[in-house]
């Protein structure tokens, strides 16, 4: 890692650690009690959005580690979502589990789920295994709508409060501090992983994997546990959304938010950790101030009604296409080159 002009690493310790300097522990610091301060001052609908953004984060999480690092193209993550939502539905609804329990098997069953989809990636790549991921799309969510005696089918599953000791996580406030703490949690977990040697696998083999194999990486191995720990994260969001919906409908898993999440790491930046956090925020924000701008023109003429609903897939697009041509390694990308200068600041020649 780049470090600022003067700062040297004395031993092995200093070399590996995340957080080095000084100005680093004062902007983590400062980031921190930004977001657990934020419920206090803003209002319930900025609080709702914050809490989606914090589950958004976890799925795109995973899909980062699955596509940014190891280069497995997935078109289906809502279904794996969903499959981590319906797991703890039902182990809280139907079984009476408690969710700290539930919790980890959504994590758990998602993940062998994803390991079996992923399947055909050790001979397909590219195009074909987008058909294939999305063939879990459709084949989970059919699942789902026809086992209807264990998820309710179209008519949804109804998911028990979480309940921590003697409290339960009634309102928005409360229920915004336990996202953001599993999504710091899933950040931390990500971030470690992939500077382990799983991690610089999953760089082997997305930047070649014929080569990577001829270096001694199984395929095999590697990208079935790529398969295994993005879906994982993915069954964590959903474990998270159920609860917090209390209603969930197979509507709610449908196969363009998986478009969205490629989305967000597009804009986000492939291979990299920042990239889910910046993409999802970023878009969320933009589509947020989309929304409120189209709704204000179509109370004022009734000429802009029509493109209220359509606005938010309009700017989505629009959007993807120019980072893809101006920045196509996203916003995490422009943020390392601004840590740079910084860092060779004063000596930038």
């Amino acid at each position: 890692m780049r470090l600022p002009c003067g700062t040297i690493n004395r031993n092995y310790s200093q070399d590996a650690a995340i957080i080095r300097t000084n100005l680093q522990w004062v902007l983590l610091i400062a980031v921190l009690l930004a977001v657990f301060t934020f419920p206090f001052w803003a209002s319930p609908h900025y609080i709702f959005l914050a809490i989606t953004v914090g589950i958004s984060i976890i799925g795109v999480m995973g899909l980062t580690l699955l596509t940014g690092y190891a280069g497995q193209i997935s078109l289906g993550h809502t279904a794996f979502i969903a499959t981590g939502a319906y797991t703890v539905g039902i182990l809280m609804s139907t079984l009476g589990w408690p969710f700290w329990a539930a919790l980890p098997c959504a994590g758990f069953v998602s993940g062998f789920v994803g390991v079996i989809f992923g399947l055909p990636s050790l001979r397909v790549k590219g195009l074909y295994l987008v058909i294939a991921t999305l063939a879990a799309q459709f084949i989970i969510m059919h699942i789902i709508n026809r086992w209807g005696s264990m998820t309710g089918g179209y008519f949804g599953l109804t998911v028990p409060r979480i309940t921590l000791g003697g409290f339960t996580f009634k309102s928005d406030f409360s229920y915004y501090f336990l996202v953001m703490i599993f999504a710091i949690i899933a950040i931390v977990i990500a971030k470690n992983l992939t500077r382990t040697r799983i991690g610089r696998a999953w760089i082997a083999i997305r930047d070649n994997d014929l080569a990577s194999e001829i270096m001694g990486v199984n395929p095999l191995k590697y990208k079935l546990l790529a398969f295994f720990f993005g879906c994982f994260f993915a069954g964590i969001a959903g474990a998270l959304w159920a609860p917090y919906m209390r209603m969930i409908l197979p509507e709610q898993f449908h196969l363009m938010d998986s478009v969205w999440y490629l989305g967000y790491i597009v804009v986000g930046g492939m291979g990299s950790i920042m990239g889910p956090i910046c993409g999802v925020i970023f878009i969320t924000a933009l589509d947020e101030l989309t929304s409120e701008i189209v709704t204000f023109l179509a109370t004022g003429s009734p000429v802009f009604a029509g493109f209220v609903q359509a606005s938010r897939y309009i700017v989505f697009g629009l959007v993807i296409t120019l980072f893809l041509i101006f920045e196509p390694r996203g916003i995490a990308h422009m943020w390392e080159r601004i840590k740079s200068s910084y860092r060779l600041w004063p000596f930038s020649h």
